[in-house]
């Protein structure tokens, strides 16, 4: 069975109907990831469960190791990636405790690594359409049959944080007509487009960021109230969605580095290609 990886944003640590098999440790060529892997069974499938910011939230958006925890589940066998994030909503219509099944992506991030290739081998993968699409119909299509108010498409707009944005930042993103506002999702979508790995984000409204002028500017509180009533419905339609996603990909995703790896093979040093074996191994060997 193809394995399903689940990255849980704030709030998100652990699920109770999570059977877990076995926690593993694993260590990539880019450093550890977030926290131990939890292997096990939901809903009658595999899972791989990992906490983004660590269980007890000890990480930065901008100090997660992306690349690490992007490598681990592709060296797991991950093939399907369901990522739950707290989001701002940047539209009237979409109110703190709505879901969004964002289909597109502006990254405004600066001080992260966002890519595997570099260091003796360039690639350029496809990201027109950065978000899986059967993945995030499945995940829309669950949500509005469990009765959750959700949208579906827009864009998240993705800063590197930790500071919420600036007034000024606000409505300049407003003008440009985005849905909600993150710090962690564009990079983890990169990433998991270039391991050839199904990813779509469930972002969880918790509030209207800070150009509502009606409502209170955004605060870690009162994200965290919104959060935690959000967090159970997330767990309850990660269950609901498991069993349904396919055993078979048929999505451009799982090919999406055919044609992108630029550099010959002959020209790539060794340590690269053994580092990148879970990546690239399926056009080289190491």
């Amino acid at each position: 069975m193809a394995l399903i990886g689940v990255i849980g944003g704030s709030g998100l640590y652990q699920m109770e109907e999570f059977e877990v098999v076995e926690r593993i440790d694993l260590p990539t060529p880019f450093g550890m990831p977030s926290d131990a892997l939890v292997l096990g069974r939901l809903s009658g499938r595999d899972v791989v469960f990992l906490p983004r910011h660590g269980v007890g939230h000890r990480f930065c958006p901008g100090e997660i190791n992306y690349r690490a925890n992007i490598w681990a589940m592709k060296k797991l066998g991950v093939e399907w990636i369901i990522s739950v994030s707290a989001v701002g909503s940047m539209k009237e219509e979409i109110k703190p405790g709505d879901f969004v099944i964002p289909l597109q992506f502006i990254d405004m991030t600066k001080g992260r690594p966002s890519t595997f290739f570099g260091n003796g081998i360039v690639a350029h993968v496809s990201f027109a359409d950065p978000v899986c699409p059967d993945l995030s119909r499945i995940l829309y299509e669950t949500a509005e049959s469990l009765g959750y108010r959700v949208h579906f498409g827009g864009t998240y707009i993705c800063i590197e944080g930790p500071q919420f944005s600036s007034r000024a930042e606000s409505m300049l993103y407003r003008s440009w007509g985005v849905d909600v506002i993150g710090m962690t999702n564009a990079t983890e979508a990169k990433l998991a487009r270039e391991a050839e790995i199904c990813y779509a984000t469930i972002a969880m409204a918790t509030d209207y960021d800070c150009w509502h002028e009606e409502e209170e500017d955004v605060s870690a509180d009162a994200v965290i109230k919104v959060l935690m009533d959000n967090v159970e419905r997330a767990k309850r339609l990660i269950a609901e969605v498991v069993p349904k996603i396919p055993e078979e990909r048929t999505c451009s995703c799982k090919d999406a580095l055919a044609t992108g790896i630029i550099t010959p093979e002959d020209k790539i040093p060794l340590e690269v290609k053994r580092d990148l074996a879970p990546i690239i191994g399926r056009y080289m060997k190491a």
